[in-house]
């Protein structure tokens, strides 16, 4: 037994030098595409994200708590796709596909924080549209930018916490020398498959911060529109409605997005993880849905559209 625990010791000292990501390095037909897709990805969403923060800032008349949350989602995406693309383009295009050890720490860390964060302030977002069609007279008072500050800094504090526990637990694994991960990046439960002992701890810790991370905020999300909804109905005018709905759909829109590819990537334990689909899915929330929320956010906001006009034909003040 002590053999065998001082052999596992030198394999795991033999792979911290670095591992080796993967991906669909069988597929170079595939890996090719992929490098296509997420460059074209991460351009949009630098340009996107970057309009959004840029117009909200200027432009006082977007100096409300839908634009603050709005701002501080850009700049959330804007870090958590500049964390992983840029390391995946590199990978797509070299024969060896390693990252060191502790980049992919850092990797891990700064990515599962950013995720977590943006779970928090999506149900954030969903409050403030609750207040503004269920409390109208009393959303100033309700959505004050002391309680929006408040509510943006705790997002961002819990979701860096939930990460420096999920990643200490993960990294405190023993792999017994395996460094060959099975997908883009650092991911929690591609790397919880190189363990070599017994995972149901970090397993059963993943699931119960999932429920708080992913599963609490998107019930408050639920019941949030719930009351919206029933709100909205009251409005006896077609107009009405249509306007207060519309206002809430861009919203609804990115949550569906982010949630249903984090809960199927998140709420199942690794050992029933499908490599190939929860490889795509990572992707698709983690490079894809940062450059289609500006869009979402934009496409058909005139608000955002009177902004941009106006910023861009501001003359110089002397």
């Amino acid at each position: 037994m002590m053999n065998s625990d001082a052999s596992c010791k030198y394999l795991n000292q033999s792979y911290q030098g670095e591992f080796i990501l993967l991906g669909v390095a069988d597929r170079p037909y595939l890996e090719k595409l992929l490098s296509a897709v997420v460059l074209i990805c991460y351009v949009m969403t630098l340009l996107g994200n970057t309009v959004i923060i840029v117009v909200s800032r200027l432009d006082p008349l977007l100096h409300t708590p839908m634009y603050f949350f709005l701002s501080n989602l850009s700049f959330l995406d804007l870090c958590y796709t500049t964390s992983l693309s840029p390391h995946m383009l590199v990978n797509f295009w070299r024969k060896r596909k390693t990252i060191k050890y502790a980049a992919c720490a850092v990797q891990l860390y700064v990515s599962l924080s950013l995720g977590s964060t943006e779970c928090l302030l999506l149900a954030s977002m969903a409050y403030d549209r609750y207040a503004a069609v269920c409390q109208p007279l009393r959303y100033s008072v309700i959505m004050s930018h002391s309680i929006c500050s408040k509510m943006a800094t705790v997002s961002w504090m819990i979701g860096f916490s939930h990460s420096l526990v999920q990643t200490v637990m993960t990294l405190k694994l023993p792999f017994c020398g395996n460094n060959r991960i099975d997908h883009f990046f650092c991911e929690v439960p591609a790397l919880l498959r190189l363990a070599c002992v017994d995972i149901s701890v970090n397993e059963a810790v993943l699931s119960a911060s999932c429920i708080v991370i992913l599963l609490l905020p998107l019930g408050l999300i639920i019941v949030s529109y719930g009351y919206i909804t029933v709100a909205v109905l009251r409005i006896r005018s077609a107009e009405g409605r249509r306007k207060a709905f519309s206002t809430c759909a861009s919203h609804l829109t990115v949550v569906s997005l982010f949630y249903g590819s984090a809960i199927f990537s998140y709420l199942q334990p690794p050992s029933n993880y499908s490599h190939d689909q929860g490889k795509m899915m990572s992707l698709f929330y983690t490079v894809v849905a940062p450059m289609l929320n500006p869009l979402i956010y934009t496409l058909r906001n005139k608000d955002v559209h009177r902004a941009l006009r106006r910023v861009m034909h501001r003359e110089p003040t002397l």
